[in-house]
């Protein structure tokens, strides 16, 4: 048999030559050679100032002579600094000892003023006195420990149990008794063979209402302080 060949073969070859350069790894096959005349000058790289401009009609125009209104003349004042400096010295107040403690007997000494043993903190009238920032942020804490203190009793009182009048008990013993009748004839009806599971369900459902129901009669009968609470 023949061998296949392709029909887009012609494409594939166009495709494959047209990203394709005569000098893409060895460069231009021709390179411009530069002109003998465009050699490398002294300074040639340095920038140029631009060209002055020339004066007009050649004239050069002279200073004025005159000095403007603005103009201050800087006057220069002769001082004495050595009877200024023994005045000073005269009406200056005189410079008091500095503190030193020797704690050698070659003489070494240093300053007892930083070293904390010199009592300079405890002669100052703020001494021992709370800042006014600390003040204010215990005032602030005192305020939101009684705004927590009052939300937690209002929490409490909404969630306080309620006591029942002696009425509304003998209302609700009352209606659990009807509603302990209603189920006990609807117990009473029930068939006497309970063959289906149904039945036996209904039977036991029946069952435990009663047992529930007479549970909460007995209980609220024993007890005369009966609470509800708030949920």
């Amino acid at each position: 048999p023949l061998r296949y060949i392709s029909k887009l073969r012609e494409l594939v070859k166009h495709e494959g030559d047209k990203n394709k350069s005569q000098w893409k790894t060895m460069g231009p096959a021709k390179v411009a050679v530069p002109s003998p005349n465009d050699f490398l000058q002294k300074r040639s790289k340095e920038s140029k100032l631009a060209p002055k401009k020339k004066e007009e009609d050649g004239k050069k125009l002279l200073p004025l002579s005159v000095p403007p209104r603005t103009y201050h003349p800087v006057t220069r004042i002769k001082k004495n600094f050595i009877s200024k400096n023994a005045l000073a010295v005269m009406t200056g107040e005189p410079k008091k000892p500095r503190h030193f403690c020797v704690d050698t007997r070659q003489g070494d000494k240093y300053l007892l003023e930083p070293s904390g043993l010199f009592p300079k903190y405890i002669n100052k009238k703020n001494y021992g006195v709370l800042p006014k920032y600390v003040i204010q942020r215990n005032e602030e804490m005192k305020r939101e420990e009684e705004e927590y203190q009052a939300s937690v009793l209002e929490q409490l009182k909404k969630k306080a149990m309620k006591l029942l009048s002696e009425e509304e008990r003998t209302n609700v013993l009352k209606a659990l008794k009807k509603n302990w009748e209603e189920i006990n004839r609807a117990y009473q009806s029930l068939p006497i063979v309970t063959d289906t599971r149904y039945k036996q369900m209904h039977k036991e459902e029946l069952e435990l209402k009663l047992k529930q129901l007479e549970h909460d009669i007995a209980a609220i009968e024993k007890h005369k302080c009966v609470y509800i609470a708030n949920i």
